[in-house]
């Protein structure tokens, strides 16, 4: 089974960076994505970005876009997502999520099928 563990959370100051990792395990496929979301206290959960591994291909919300990067290395299973200039409205429990739908680039939960746990980053004013 697919297991998912994110890491790299925190407490910033608004303007700072952090950078998430999110380890990818228990599957042989090469054709997958992996995305991040986030969930803030009383919010739906919402996509931030996603990257392909079969070709690379990324996609992002308006919101982080010139502000975070999704990168990936396949050899280790690996997935980041670099924030940097973090606003406190990017406060929330942040999750990467794994699937082999063709519509990964939507970036809507239904469509991934397995989660980590989540990481907290903070984001203070």
């Amino acid at each position: 089974e697919v297991q998912l563990v994110e890491s790299g959370g925190g407490l910033v100051q608004a303007g700072g960076s952090l950078r998430l990792s999110c380890a990818a395990s228990g599957f042989t496929f090469d054709d997958y994505a992996i995305g991040w979301f986030r969930q803030a206290p009383g919010k739906e959960r919402e996509g931030v970005s996603c990257i392909s591994s079969s070709d690379g291909s990324t996609y992002y919300r308006d919101s982080v876009k010139g502000r975070f990067t999704i990168s990936s290395d396949n050899a280790k299973n690996m997935v980041y997502l670099q924030m940097n200039s973090l606003k406190p409205e990017d406060t929330a429990v942040y999750y990467c999520a794994w699937t082999r739908s063709r519509w990964y680039y939507i970036l809507t939960a239904s469509i991934y099928d397995y989660w980590g746990q989540g990481t907290q980053v903070t984001v203070s004013s």
